[in-house]
């Protein structure tokens, strides 16, 4: 085997891994982003599920879920009291 080649395939594995680790952080955070949604979506359609008989409900749209998954537990909270104050 000739040494360019071994060279050339050698560079070619480094920038591969260089492609790599730049591009697995970006999804790392996006594969996060979509366990807190998923979170959030089940915390969500819980209290909806809970308080639904009682007349409470809280709109289940990109926004809440954001909120109920990255703040969790404080989140929906917070989405509890935003509702109870600006709905009635």
């Amino acid at each position: 085997m000739e040494w360019k080649l071994v060279i050339v395939a050698l560079a070619g594995l480094f920038g591969l891994y260089l492609v790599g680790s730049v591009l697995l952080r970006p999804l790392r955070f996006l594969i996060r982003l979509a366990a807190w949604a998923l979170v959030g979506a089940v915390l969500l359609a819980a209290i909806n599920a809970l308080f639904g008989q009682y007349g409470f409900h809280i709109a289940i749209n990109p926004a809440t879920i954001l909120t109920a998954g990255l703040l969790q537990l404080p989140g929906v909270v917070l989405l509890v009291l935003l509702n109870c104050f600006f709905i009635g």
